[in-house]
């Protein structure tokens, strides 16, 4: 097993890649403690993942909040004894409209919950992963934070930031034995891209615009979180590795 007895937080792990994430690193042997705001999906990830024989506990935590993360942290340590991965995984999308029209309170959400939630989740993580002797985060970032699309502003501001703050935090913490990457996923099957599914001509484009002519699916994304936190990727750092069927090429 890749991950034997690692310390794991997972958050927005109620469903999507956080989910599928969640129950391979627990069949790759890690203590799951997965996060999000909501509850009761939480609470059925770590289900599924006692269900077949997995370790998994549910702590629950708004990522924009700096004390709820700051618990998340401390819980886990008080449940666990330590903590040696983290995926920064919780995120949300945006009203596709034109930056103009925007509210600030939508762009403060989304910044908050995609960006500043990754800064507040190593800020709290790296200085007991240091305590430990060193640790594993990966952050999620999109393909949208290496390319910018129109009406979507604050997700490619957010997601483009965590490529960056990624590159930063691997940098400074590199000698403390932590290393941090990023994924950056194209169009996957998850409940964020419910509304374009709803849009025939728009979903006809969307769904085939790669390489592969497909979207994707949350546990092929899944795999490769799972190799950037194990030894495979033991002298990868400062990377975000594109998870998104050659989208980007397209």
């Amino acid at each position: 097993m890749k991950l034997q007895d690692k310390v794991c937080i997972i958050t927005g792990g109620a469903g999507g890649i956080g989910r599928a994430t969640s129950i391979l690193f627990a069949k790759e042997g890690a203590k799951v403690i997965v996060s999000d705001v909501e509850e009761e999906k939480g609470l059925e990830t770590v289900s599924l993942i006692k269900d077949n024989g997995g370790e998994a506990h549910y702590i629950h935590a708004n990522v924009s909040d700096a004390q709820q993360v700051e618990n998340l942290v401390n819980e886990t340590i008080s449940h666990y004894g330590k903590l040696d991965i983290l995926f920064n995984n919780a995120g949300v999308g945006n009203s596709e409209l034109k930056l103009a029209d925007l509210s600030v309170e939508e762009w403060d959400r989304v910044i908050d919950i995609n960006l500043k939630g990754v800064f507040l989740g190593m800020k709290y993580a790296i200085p007991k992963m240091i305590e430990n002797g060193g640790g594993v985060i990966v952050n999620t970032s999109s393909m949208l934070g290496f390319k910018g699309k129109k009406y979507v502003g604050p997700y490619n501001a957010s997601k483009s930031g965590v490529i960056l703050l990624t590159q930063n935090a691997a940098l400074e913490y590199g000698r403390q034995n932590i290393r941090v990457n990023g994924i950056a996923p194209g169009v996957i099957d998850t409940a964020i891209i419910e509304g374009w599914k709803q849009d025939d001509r728009k979903w006809g484009i969307i769904s085939q615009a790669n390489a592969l002519g497909r979207i994707g699916k949350p546990e092929e994304v899944a795999k490769a979180v799972l190799f950037l936190a194990s030894e495979d990727a033991s002298f990868v750092t400062a990377t975000t590795l594109l998870v998104d069927g050659g989208t980007l090429a397209y």
